[in-house]
């Protein structure tokens, strides 16, 4: 598989003209296979507050400005929906973009986030549970048997579904694919079971070798499940601050993780960068990787 690579937006602490600028100026570079947005209430980097453009309604918005590329979040954070609105608002943006869509999903994390808002973020174990939960009831909405009577029935607890059908159904069979953002065993193994793509955050953990280290887990977690690790795509977020000699170490890094197994890199640069910040993470770091890679 040849490498895949996308630009990731941070739409903290920028305004909205900036923001589509961003994405506007990305949609001009055939360098870009995939465009990308995280997932806040509010500034990740403080404890409370900050500015924060909603995920989904945004991706919605830019969306247009990226003809040809696929989108999605890495992560959406399962605390902050109910997983039937999310299939809901999945389905829409695969329609949206003509089916370009990725559902990306993770945990949730931040704690003054979800205190600022009201937000319920149970212990990990807790959290787990609902996240294992969440993913069963998408992909039973995603699945053929939600398109018509009797609908689907189904106990996820927390959540439950019965009857549900949900029309229309998903332009992508299955559903718009579904990459996990997980870390340690226990979200691992559910990837394993039941994920579509794996995203290695490696602004937050930082090395080829933890790369590898994970990759390598999920290989063995694939293979005591009986599934294929071939059946699920592998990406890596990685953090290209805004600094010459800076942006060349990460291109160095993005090869790295490339060579190490990554099929997906997505570069990331805070949005209020604009349309310059993504002209210099097209030529400095995509182009000079795309070129040592093929």
């Amino acid at each position: 598989m040849a490498l895949r690579i996308g630009f990731r937006t941070s739409p903290q602490n920028v305004d909205w003209r900036t923001l589509e600028s961003a994405w506007a100026e990305a949609g001009r570079h055939d360098v870009f296979d995939s465009g990308w947005l995280n997932d806040h209430f509010s500034d990740p980097g403080q404890e409370r507050g900050g500015r924060s453009f909603e995920a989904l309604t945004t991706l919605a918005a830019l969306a247009h400005l990226v003809p040809g590329k696929r989108v999605g979040h890495t992560v959406l954070a399962a605390t902050f929906r109910h997983p039937s609105v999310l299939a809901k608002q999945a389905v829409t943006l695969d329609h949206l973009t003509g089916g370009r869509f990725t559902l990306g999903l993770g945990a949730g994390w931040h704690v003054g986030e979800h205190e600022s808002f009201g937000i319920e973020l149970p212990a990990i174990g807790e959290r787990m549970g609902r996240f294992e939960a969440q993913v069963r009831v998408l992909k039973a909405l995603f699945g053929d048997a939600a398109r018509e009577q009797p609908g689907v029935t189904l106990e996820a607890p927390p959540y439950r579904l019965e009857g549900a059908v949900m029309e229309p159904g998903p332009l992508q069979p299955g559903g718009p694919p579904l990459w996990l953002g997980a870390q340690k065993p226990r979200g691992m193994r559910l990837t394993a079971r039941l994920a579509d793509g794996w995203n290695y955050a490696a602004n937050l953990s930082g090395s080829v070798d933890g790369f590898r280290e994970r990759h390598e887990a999920l290989r063995r977690i694939c293979a005591d499940v009986g599934r294929d690790i071939g059946h699920i795509t592998v990406s890596v977020q990685l953090i290209v601050p805004d600094d010459a000699g800076e942006r060349r170490r990460a291109r160095e890094a993005a090869e790295g993780y490339a060579r190490a197994g990554a099929q997906e890199i997505m570069l990331t640069i805070p949005a209020r960068s604009g349309a310059d910040g993504v002209r210099r993470l097209a030529s400095e770091v995509a182009l000079p990787l795309r070129d040592a890679l093929g």
